[in-house]
């Protein structure tokens, strides 16, 4: 028997062991999570350590959606409240900075791609290095911005922040797109008589919907993840993201280990439907720039 006849099962059972260990270092935290959402808060603070609760309930998801509990003898109110405000805020602020910053990226790549003006190469260069600035070296004069603009705790400041900070992204991945796509195509339909503006529309957006639909997936994502921006920039209910609300579950006296779980579990329900039913568009809008 040959080495390489015995080395191919030993490949196959290590690339196997490794998928394996990925996937429970993936979905190990979200299955941990979910455990303590629906394990008792006695068995939580108990020094035995469960894979599953001895008794599963769901009184976490009842004092989240809207029923009161006790705790310590007292009348607990539900939080739903607040939860249902943030689960909104986070909705419309992430979906607010994915329809704008997909619709400036599917126009602005374009200009990069098929417009020859003085400097292009450099200006998409300068725009696509603004990723690399971290956050917290402009957050200050920001805050000072959006005060001054009015725009602190407002749907509108949120989403212009998180516009600019996802566009550049958006930008490099549909001129990857349009880099990809043929020349000829727009050049039939000019000497048809159609304008550029109808030709991008009508034409090109379409055959370039995987990657719009890949950019808006990234960009609602990273907008629904965001921490320190909501933290900063939106004090109350009236903007605050799941992200910041779900850790002020914890306070001084009290640590509801169970209920932010819950929390956990429910916040990320949008995020991961999103990508089972967009994934195979996610995946094609990012391999468009890989042939010609």
């Amino acid at each position: 028997m040959s080495w390489k006849a015995v080395s191919n099962p030993i490949l196959s059972i290590a690339k196997a062991f490794a998928v394996l260990l990925l996937v429970i270092w993936s979905l190990g935290p979200i299955y941990w999570a979910f455990a303590t959402s629906v394990t008792p808060s006695n068995e939580i603070i108990s020094k035995s350590l469960r894979l599953w609760p001895a008794h599963a309930t769901l009184e976490h998801y009842a004092k989240l959606l809207g029923a009161a509990s006790t705790a310590h003898g007292n009348e607990v109110q539900s939080v739903w409240p607040q939860f249902r405000a943030a689960m909104i805020n986070s909705i419309v602020t992430s979906g607010l900075a994915t329809i704008v910053t997909v619709a400036i990226a599917a126009f602005g790549a374009y200009a990069f791609v098929r417009l020859r003006f003085p400097g292009r190469n450099i200006l998409f260069a300068l725009v696509v290095a603004t990723m690399a600035i971290p956050a917290y070296t402009v957050m200050i004069p920001l805050y000072r911005l959006m005060i001054s603009l009015n725009l602190i705790d407002t749907y509108l400041g949120i989403t212009l922040i998180y516009v600019s900070a996802f566009l550049p992204l958006a930008l490099w991945l549909m001129r990857t797109v349009y880099e990809a796509m043929p020349l000829s195509l727009e050049e039939a339909a000019w000497l048809d008589g159609a304008g550029r503006l109808y030709t991008l529309v009508a034409i090109v957006l379409p055959l370039a919907a995987p990657g719009l639909i890949a950019a808006a997936i990234l960009t609602f994502l990273n907008a629904w993840g965001q921490f320190i921006v909501p933290l900063v920039f939106s004090p109350t209910l009236a903007s605050k993201s799941l992200t910041v609300l779900i850790p002020e579950f914890a306070t001084r006296s009290n640590i509801d280990y169970g209920l932010m779980n819950a929390a956990g579990i429910l916040a990320i329900i949008p995020p991961v439907a999103l990508v089972i039913f967009l994934n195979r568009y996610l995946v094609s809008g990012l391999m468009a720039g890989a042939q010609k």
